[in-house]
């Protein structure tokens, strides 16, 4: 796929504080790029579907189910937002992209080499940034309307996962227990310094 702007995905546990970061994110790089916010489930009909039937139900589909229907949303979100974007030279920040299914359903037991294959298809990001927080930070944040997959061993199996990528230098780290404004400081000079370098 062809693209003249560029993709950046913000990964994370449920409480990490993602979606406060990527917004805040996209409200300073708008002063100097045509930047836009995005998530995963999509707004497309599967990730309505997806958030409406499923992930807050009072229990978790098969992961195989999940899978699919995650890596289907992902094609429709990126043909039918994300692409488009890209090919307006604008900045996508992307809340949530294919390593959450990497790490969500991996740590249901799922090979990460079949999920790749079923995601053989979606565009890769240009940079993928992990705000990482420890599993009880994550838990204590979370409101009362948590979703299927918020508990305690599966947000530890999770951030496993993330951090092996990190390690294979896939995901950057970024502490997300800090205080909001220096995560989204260094969040921030992350980016920037990844956009400066790829000019």
């Amino acid at each position: 796929m062809n693209k003249k702007g560029t993709f950046i995905c913000i990964e994370g546990l449920d409480g990490s504080g993602k979606t406060t970061q990527a917004k805040l994110l996209t409200q300073k790089l708008r002063k100097s790029h045509k930047a836009v916010y995005t998530a995963e489930p999509s707004q497309g009909k599967i990730g309505t579907f997806i958030r409406r039937s499923y992930l807050y139900g009072e229990q978790r589909l098969s992961s195989i189910i999940e899978a699919l229907l995650f890596a289907a949303d992902r094609i429709e979100h990126v043909e039918a937002e994300v692409l488009p974007a890209l090919n307006q030279e604008k900045l996508v920040i992307s809340d949530r992209y294919l390593y959450s299914s990497l790490a969500y359903q991996g740590a249901a037991g799922l090979s990460l080499e079949w999920i790749e294959k079923i995601n053989e298809h979606a565009l890769r990001p240009d940079l993928a940034i992990l705000i990482d927080v420890d599993p009880k930070t994550a838990i204590h944040r979370l409101k009362p309307n948590k979703s299927v997959m918020e508990n305690m061993e599966t947000q530890q199996k999770v951030r496993k996962i993330y951090l092996k990528f990190v390690e294979k230098g896939s995901l950057t780290r970024i502490n997300g227990d800090q205080p909001k404004n220096e995560v989204s400081q260094e969040l921030y000079a992350v980016v920037m310094k990844f956009l400066n370098a790829s000019r």
